[in-house]
């Protein structure tokens, strides 16, 4: 009875993190969500723009502060290129303004306190959103998507991505 229930958690958890599949060409799901001040952004917003939206885990984690301080270390490029960059995560505005302004990140992280967002672009989890990275055109079409994320050249692959394509 124990392994039943301990793998229908399991996989309940798998499935519920799943939204519908999302492949390279397609819109990417327009969203609204808080950043670390309470103000609203929304992806269309940034129609027009490059964008990279990436959601991880949890405020100052090690590979979570390993990603985000690599992505403002290069983050003068990421301006020289037009990207729009925006962190994902379940935690709330308090935890990210504290995150933000602890590594002087230059960029919006957003709440995704319901996991709605999260679960869109199939990065949903029960506790923890996965590690995952959306490139997005001016068009709002989608790019590249990265399921397997190295936090200590993550920045830099983004970087050539964006300035090869």
């Amino acid at each position: 009875m124990l392994k039943f229930l301990t793998l229908t958690i399991i996989i309940t958890g798998f499935l519920w993190g799943r939204g519908v599949p999302l492949n390279i060409g397609d819109q990417a799901p327009d969203f609204s969500l808080p950043d670390e001040n309470g103000q609203m952004h929304s992806l269309s917003q940034y129609m027009g723009q490059r964008v990279m939206v990436y959601f991880y885990p949890k405020d100052e984690t090690p590979g979570c502060t390993k990603e985000a301080c690599g992505i403002r270390d290069l983050y003068s490029q990421f301006n020289d290129n037009k990207i729009v960059v925006l962190g994902v995560s379940y935690d709330n505005a308090a935890s990210h303004k504290k995150f933000k302004n602890k590594h002087n990140l230059p960029f919006h992280l957003l709440t995704d306190g319901d996991k709605s967002v999260s679960k869109l672009y199939g990065a949903g989890g029960i506790f923890f959103p996965s590690r995952k990275t959306y490139l997005i055109d001016e068009d709002g079409i989608l790019l590249k998507i990265y399921d397997q994320v190295n936090v200590i050249n993550h920045a830099e692959e983004i970087l050539r991505y964006f300035e090869s394509h």
